[in-house]
């Protein structure tokens, strides 16, 4: 054995990284790595069956395409390659939840969670559009073979991701307010004012679902298809996670109503949304190229 190397420091090193991973936790503690861990392998079983498959169109008779990716009936390897798929992408929402933004408002409460947890989901699918695009481009400009299916994978995971950034935007205190005149009121016109707006929320998420149910559940129920030439079901799973959304935004509002309540009155500025953090990084950079 080497003379440098000493288990017991290794031993201790790996302890500090243990605590100071347990330090920056804001909810999983011990549970960070086991959750990193299932990312990593899960991400990676995707990723090898994505090769394997994408081999397979090369060498198989009847390969499976995009096609069969969204008809799993029957294909065992396409349901374990979009089971791994969504496991992995809940371990990485997950984990990446774990950690806070400079500006970001940290999540308190498990309907915080879950908001925390689908905008980080939402911010993952964001990259799997410019993906998706970015392999059109190519394939269209580079090699004359135009996809049938960018387009409409692009529009169903923007749909999710509208919907899931709304959530995220609620949890955070983040959606258009003006503070002109209610920095002016004082604390139980606030309140008021708090409470008015949440009843709104409360009433138009009623009308909503009472509206929509119906025609949701018949939507889902034949998993109605968009009619083209990929023919994904859209409307049959837009539909009704729409409505599911809009309820958990309305969760969320009144979470918040009741997270705010005891909190004393603040006077806000455009300063409130600046992140120090983004420009100092922005300012270094630019220090560095000149």
């Amino acid at each position: 054995m080497p003379a440098f190397f000493d288990p017991n420091l290794m031993s201790n090193h790996r302890k500090i990284r243990k605590q100071k991973m347990q330090i920056e936790s804001l909810f999983l503690g011990r549970m960070r790595a086991p959750i990193k861990t299932g990312m990593i392998v899960f991400c990676g079983l995707t990723l090898l069956l994505y090769l394997f498959l994408v081999g397979q169109r090369m060498f198989a008779v009847e390969p499976y395409g995009m096609f069969e990716m969204i008809r799993p009936a029957g294909k065992p390897l396409v349901q374990v390659t979009l089971t791994c798929l969504a496991i992995s992408l809940i371990f990485a929402s997950i984990f990446l939840s774990d950690t806070k933004g400079a500006i970001e408002t940290p999540p308190d409460g498990f309907f915080d969670l879950v908001s925390v947890v689908l905008g980080r989901l939402a911010m993952i699918m964001t990259a799997f559009i410019v993906l998706v695009m970015f392999y059109e481009v190519v394939s269209r400009y580079v090699f004359s073979r135009p996809t049938l299916w960018a387009n409409e994978l692009s529009l169903w995971i923007g749909c999710f991701v509208f919907l899931f950034a709304g959530l995220y935007a609620m949890q955070q205190r983040s959606h258009i307010r003006i503070y002109i005149i209610y920095d002016t009121m004082p604390w139980w016109m606030q309140k008021t004012s708090d409470c008015i707006s949440v009843l709104l929320i409360v009433a138009f998420t009623f009308a909503l679902v009472w509206g929509g149910y119906t025609d949701a559940e018949n939507r889902f129920m034949r998993m109605e298809t968009f009619g083209t030439a990929w023919d994904p079901p859209i409307p049959g799973i837009v539909k009704p996670a729409l409505l599911i959304i809009v309820v958990l935004v309305c969760i969320q509002a009144v979470s918040n109503l009741f997270a705010d309540w005891n909190k004393a009155p603040q006077s806000h500025t455009p300063a409130d949304e600046i992140d120090e953090m983004e420009i100092e990084n922005i300012r270094r950079t630019l220090e560095e190229k000149n």
